[in-house]
């Protein structure tokens, strides 16, 4: 897979110790699904610091971020969006699901999830031996 390590500040890592102290539910509800590889045998991580920012979940092998967009969220769309944009600059796709959602239809936002990645995973990887024969 395509493992890149993402530059962070430093000054966030107490910042997102705190977030992972004071989930919000819908957090505690889907680190219980995404924790000890559970969701197809992939690592996340929960509150973890990438650039300036702080993405709810990620895993590494797949650079991916997957956000909860709750009350904290409300009214600050472009703020996510330029945040985003600046993450999806390093090669991290987002997956985003709302608060409400994770907590009432929680089998369609892990079947989305399941769904991402079993695509990525069936996407052809070139073949490095096929290169520049065009």
């Amino acid at each position: 897979m395509r493992r890149k390590i993402i530059p962070y500040n430093p000054n966030l890592k107490v910042l997102a110790k705190q977030l992972r102290e004071n989930m919000t539910l819908s957090e505690v509800l889907l680190w219980d699904e995404l924790k000890q590889k559970r969701m197809l045998g992939m690592d996340f991580d929960r509150q973890r610091p990438m650039l300036n920012y702080i993405v709810d979940f990620y895993c590494k092998e797949l650079m991916l971020a997957i956000e909860i967009d709750g009350d904290s969220h409300d009214f600050k769309y472009e703020e996510d969006r330029i945040r985003q944009k600046e993450i999806e600059k390093e090669g991290v796709t987002f997956l985003r699901f709302d608060d409400i959602e994770v907590k009432h239809n929680m089998n369609n936002v892990l079947r989305t999830i399941e769904s991402w990645i079993q695509n990525l995973k069936q996407e052809p990887t070139p073949n490095p031996s096929e290169e520049g024969n065009s």
